[in-house]
């Protein structure tokens, strides 16, 4: 199967040598984000594609200094929603009846969401937004491999110097994931010949039948 040799190709580069990638291959990419399933439907994030080489140079520090913040064609910053609030969960369920049409059921949904989600404290709503980019982060992570396109998922990174550099905050966004985009340096990237080890299927997938 295909994408399963694509997932082979793919690692986590750790040097990248600043060739641009065609703007389809990033659409692609992009749409991929958007098609991700999220819990009700949500999508309860936003996407930042960082292009500006001295937007990239700033953001470096803040993630450690590594390279391929710099050397990657596009950085995609996943900021979250800080909170789940009434306005954007109604902007939501506004958005949905515009394309499907007003049904009640969905919009009991939606009551069923405000009285769950809106009285829940801050911190719990993001941690469970954030998982919600998490599903989308591992969609953009497989579709760049289909793209031939190599990725670094980053965490390490500090999260709240990231939020003011890029003025977040005032977005009611967080920062929680970064995804350098580009090309392998097969000259300076250490990884790039080892072997992917991962665990055995036998002791990581159980039957139950």
């Amino acid at each position: 199967m295909q994408f399963i040799e694509d997932l082979k190709w793919r690692y986590a580069s750790k040097a990248m040598n600043g060739k641009k990638i065609d703007e389809s291959k990033i659409n692609n990419i992009l749409e991929s984000i958007i098609l991700a399933p999220t819990s009700s439907g949500l999508q309860p994030f936003e996407i930042l594609v960082v292009k500006n080489s001295e937007l990239k140079e700033k953001i470096k520090p803040l993630a450690f200094n590594q390279s391929v913040i710099t050397e990657c064609s596009h950085l995609l910053v996943f900021a979250v929603w800080d909170n789940y609030t009434e306005e954007r969960i109604n902007h939501a369920f506004e958005v949905s009846h515009g394309i499907r049409g007003f049904n009640q059921e969905w919009d009991n949904y939606r009551k069923r969401l405000l009285e769950m989600y809106v009285v829940r404290p801050a911190q719990e709503n993001f941690e469970h937004a954030a998982r919600q980019a998490y599903i989308a982060f591992g969609f953009a992570i497989a579709t760049a491999a289909t793209e031939r396109v190599d990725s670094t998922p980053i965490e390490g990174f500090n999260p709240e110097a990231v939020d003011a550099l890029l003025e977040l905050k005032e977005k009611g966004l967080r920062s929680v994931l970064l995804l350098p985009l580009g090309y392998r340096d097969e000259q300076k990237d250490w990884l790039v010949d080892l072997k992917k080890v991962r665990k055995p299927k036998a002791g990581f997938i159980t039957d139950l039948d």
